[in-house]
């Protein structure tokens, strides 16, 4: 999932900094249903894997950024101007990489083999166990862990779920899955699956008509809702989204306060990254966040020197922005106003949040 922060050099406003965060491109399957004809070995580099088509959307995105900034960004790659962290996944690393390659193409200087049109542009990341900015739910936080089974049983969660209950049931047949073991996020993966099947042309079996993967797909996003909101949203985005937030805002001040050469920060993560971020923001349309999906934050200093923050939502690199307007801002909203709206969902201190009460 794709935020970026960035001034938005335009009118009254004076760039001073953008970060982004999206989401990878296209890929294959996680993992896979029982019964499903098409495993791991099917696919040319097993599970969870970016594809050639994924790599082609991060390249375009990258074209995108650069076209779109241009007079924001250096023309060339400057290492002291652009920051690139990724989760320690295939796919988010192989993402940026493609990313950087549509974004930075090499000229003059940077050329080195005129045959080979791309440059090594660094990407740091932490191991999967100490990742505590861009996956979630993030490892080792049982109170996070409690909420969700809270969730499970809350009757705001049974009421969306009930309607859905026949129709699972008649899936986990189709799918091979037990009675006892169905659940949301095994409704999750068969929706997953078929997707990505979908797109790559591969046959599907015969009970995924399109409105079985509709429903499917409206129950990912349930899914998706139980696991960050729905139930004590708050206090699930001190434990997931919000601390992504924070982390921005505290870039964002830092740049506000002592402007520096630091252009652009890029965050190479997941679709639940993205939902986790705007659950927190409590700005999520309810629709799973496409391939490259990516959340934008724009610092901008006015002309009578106030900062603000402005927020767009990029779902098709092809098609324009949507503004993005936190509940009880105005667009753009000022930096002050946007810190103290959000302070419900900032941890102060997660490693004790996570303990459970």
């Amino acid at each position: 999932i794709c935020i970026q922060y960035f001034s938005h050099a335009f009118l009254s406003f004076y760039v001073l900094n953008y970060e982004q965060v999206y989401r990878h491109g296209d890929r294959s399957p996680t993992e896979t249903f029982p019964t499903d004809p098409h495993k791991e070995d099917t696919w040319p580099q097993g599970f969870g894997q970016l594809t050639t088509i994924g790599m082609q959307q991060h390249y375009e995105f990258g074209q995108f950024l650069r076209e779109r900034y241009a007079d924001f960004l250096n023309s060339t790659y400057n290492q002291q101007e652009v920051y690139i962290r990724s989760t320690d996944f295939d796919r988010t690393l192989m993402s940026a990489q493609v990313n950087l390659a549509g974004l930075y193409p090499p000229r003059g200087q940077q050329v080195w083999n005129s045959n080979v049109l791309w440059q090594p542009i660094p990407i740091h990341t932490v191991s999967k166990l100490k990742e505590k900015l861009l996956d979630f739910p993030i490892p080792d936080c049982p109170r996070f862990n409690q909420l969700q089974s809270e969730t499970s049983m809350s009757p705001e969660f049974q009421e969306k779920f009930q309607p859905y209950k026949d129709f699972s049931q008649r899936v986990a047949s189709y799918a091979g899955y037990s009675p006892e073991e169905m659940d949301l996020q095994k409704l999750a993966t068969v929706y997953d699956s078929l997707l990505c099947e979908e797109i790559h042309n591969y046959s599907l079996p015969s009970w995924a008509t399109p409105e079985t993967r509709s429903k499917l797909l409206e129950l990912t996003e349930l899914a998706e809702l139980a696991s960050f909101g729905i139930y004590r949203r708050e206090e699930k985005a001190r434990l997931s989204g919000g601390v992504l937030v924070k982390t921005i805002l505290e870039n964002i001040t830092k740049v506000a306060n002592n402007p520096q050469q630091l252009k652009l920060i890029m965050y190479s993560a997941h679709d639940t990254t993205i939902i986790a971020l705007q659950m927190a923001l409590n700005v999520w349309s309810g629709r799973l966040p496409p391939y490259c999906a990516c959340h934008i934050f724009e610092l901008y200093q006015e002309s009578n020197g106030q900062f603000t923050i402005g927020m767009y939502y990029q779902n098709d690199s092809h098609s324009d922005l949507y503004e993005v307007v936190l509940p009880g801002c105005t667009s753009p909203c000022p930096l002050q106003n946007f810190v103290e709206l959000t302070s419900g969902i900032i941890p102060k201190d997660l490693e004790e949040e996570c303990m459970t009460d």
